[in-house]
């Protein structure tokens, strides 16, 4: 794949609920061990918060810093495994919802957690043709966990939305370089009328995670750069120790790792997972510092960007919240209040 020239980030936001809870919280359910949980809390979207109202708050926050009409936006793409309808789009909601002109292309994406980045990818693609000036790639989700099943101490719930145009003299970041790995491998599944997906445990690491992100990193290796060329490197976050272990077969320091790791505080937030661990180190690069960024979605791929902080990234960064602010606003709910809050009990 050629790198890129002249597509740049302009604004980006997230939206992560306030309700949380403890993985301690669910492993006293389940008579699990404290020594071995994967985070130590996540997020939980309440009763009138789903895909839909947390992918309009973080698009919100995405125009507010690019600065532009929501009238400029010529797409809007939203990648989840939790749209709230099956047939009906929530791509035109979200437009709806935040003034966008009905003269756009707009789609609801699903490549489990990388359809975020998957929508990305076709919001450069416009842009790069000049179809749009301006595009919207939103990742959002409120995963879903069987009870007492591995999954449900980290499927959380959270969005990031990025707007996407041409370079201009300030912008947040520029994308240098992106492109894809994806086979057909079954990791995690989910039929028709299935509350919960399905996960093959183990054969989620090796075959899957680890040999798709990197696979798609040596795409970037062999287009010219280095490991060295970068400052920061954000993998998706399924748990804690993905992240780290990826890092280490690449040889990449544990300290360009996303600093604090997102998803130790707010769980794995599925589509928007990868995105919101950019906007965290958005919320602290410095202009010219490159951010190395791999997604991962099951079934699967992984998605890699060569993304590079631009001399406008202070300036925009004050107009909105940081993660840390929804990070630090927090209220904690117990197991009963988790299940009411996520519709689990069902008469």
């Amino acid at each position: 794949m050629p790198r890129l020239s002249g597509i740049a980030i302009h604004g980006y936001g997230v939206y992560i609920p306030m309700m949380r809870i403890k993985a301690s919280e669910i492993s006293r359910m389940w008579g699990g061990s404290d020594s071995e949980l994967p985070v130590i809390e996540k997020s939980v979207n309440n009763l009138d918060e789903d895909t839909v109202t947390m992918a309009i708050e973080a698009a919100s926050y995405a125009i507010a810093r690019a600065g532009i009409s929501p009238q400029k936006i010529g797409a809007v793409y939203v990648g989840s495994e939790s749209h709230p309808y099956a047939v009906k789009p929530t791509g035109t909601i979200v437009a709806e919802a935040i003034g966008v002109n009905s003269r756009l292309l707009s789609a609801d994406l699903e490549f489990a957690c990388k359809a975020g980045t998957e929508a990305m990818q076709l919001v450069m693609g416009l842009v790069a043709s000049g179809i749009i000036e301006f595009g919207l790639a939103i990742g959002a989700d409120t995963a879903q966990g069987r009870p007492g099943d591995a999954l449900e101490y980290t499927a959380a719930a959270g969005g990031a939305a990025f707007t996407i145009g041409r370079t201009s003299d300030s912008v947040v970041a520029e994308i240098e370089f992106a492109s894809s790995y994806v086979s057909d491998t079954p990791d995690f599944w989910r039929r028709s009328y299935e509350r919960y997906p399905m996960h093959a445990s183990r054969f989620t690491g090796a075959p899957a995670y680890f040999h798709h992100i990197v696979s798609s990193v040596k795409m970037v290796l062999d287009e010219g750069y280095s490991l060295n060329d970068f400052d920061y490197a954000v993998f998706h976050q399924p748990n804690t120790k993905f992240p780290f272990a990826v890092a280490k077969m690449l040889g990449i320091p544990p300290k360009k790792v996303e600093p604090g790791v997102v998803c130790n505080l707010v769980g794995n937030t599925y589509a928007a997972s990868s995105m919101l661990g950019v906007a965290k180190v958005l919320d602290q690069a410095k202009p010219g510092e490159r951010i190395l960024m791999a997604s991962y979605g099951s079934g699967a791929g992984s998605d890699v960007f060569v993304i590079r902080a631009g001399d406008g990234i202070s300036e925009k960064r004050a107009k909105a919240p940081l993660v840390t602010d929804f990070i630090e606003r927090k209220r904690y709910v117990d197991y009963s209040l988790y299940l009411r809050a996520r519709n689990k009990i069902r008469g």
